[in-house]
């Protein structure tokens, strides 16, 4: 049985306050901060920080706007899993504790809450880069640049997911099709791609979180974001932009 204060133990300054700790001193999202070096540059307000749970809020509302498949943040979310793994843990042990008080349980209570708005983020996160992966798999399974974004397991899980597709496709329609039919790379004019491809033309709106470098407009016309600015625009007119961290999709 670990000691009643477990949950209040900030030794680890990678992730800063515990979630207990959090619920006592209510304090908003300031738990795992990125370690080393915490200044992240310009569009945070000097030395503000951006802890790693905003860092995974920002990708995951990035991951839900955008109409292509991002990069997966690795990183983030395995410090992010393993903390809440732990903090899971000493809240079970702690619940059982015949001696805690009613102030003690009442913060525990909170604490959990606070984990499972975490897991709920983590799953969302997960589950939308899932549909993408799914959605264009057989594109993903011919494209190396697109491979690159994903983890070992979202690739294999792409690449066994196409395959089935085009099994079960071959199955149930193609091969009763003259052969020239039968293959699903066939792109014949004014016709949709048998193919499903991630559609960078469509419109989202975007947030500036600096000063940003000139883009060119489909029209011709040049835009220049400045910071906190909002506009709407085709995705892959700011595609690089947002690879660079200079905005964020809302």
């Amino acid at each position: 049985m670990p000691p009643r204060n477990a949950l209040f133990d900030d030794d680890d300054p990678m992730e800063g306050p515990s979630f207990i700790r959090r619920a006592v001193n209510a304090v908003d999202d300031d738990d795992l901060r990125p370690p080393g070096n915490h200044n992240l540059g310009p569009g945070f307000g000097g030395d503000e920080e951006e802890t790693q749970l905003q860092q995974l809020i920002r990708h995951w509302m990035n991951e839900r706007h955008a109409p292509d498949i991002l990069p997966m943040q690795e990183d983030v979310l395995g410090r992010l899993l393993d903390h809440i793994r732990r903090q899971s843990q000493t809240v079970q042990l702690l619940r059982g504790d015949p001696n805690s008080s009613e102030d003690e349980h009442f913060r525990i209570v909170l604490a959990q809450t606070e984990i499972e708005r975490v897991k709920f983020i983590v799953r969302s996160y997960l589950r939308t880069r899932l549909f993408k992966i799914e959605k264009y798999a057989r594109y993903i399974a011919s494209n190396q640049e697109m491979q690159e974004r994903l983890s070992q397991t979202e690739l294999d899980h792409a690449r066994a997911f196409a395959k089935l597709t085009e099994s079960h496709y071959n199955i149930s329609v193609l091969q009763s099709l003259p052969p020239h039919q039968q293959l699903l790379e066939d792109a014949a004019a004014f016709t949709p791609p048998m193919i499903s491809e991630p559609d960078k033309s469509r419109a989202v709106f975007v947030h500036a979180r600096e000063e940003c470098p000139p883009v060119r407009l489909p029209g011709g016309a040049i835009l220049q974001m400045k910071k906190d600015q909002i506009v709407l625009t085709p995705y892959s007119v700011v595609e690089q932009l947002l690879a660079m961290g200079s905005i964020e999709l809302v």
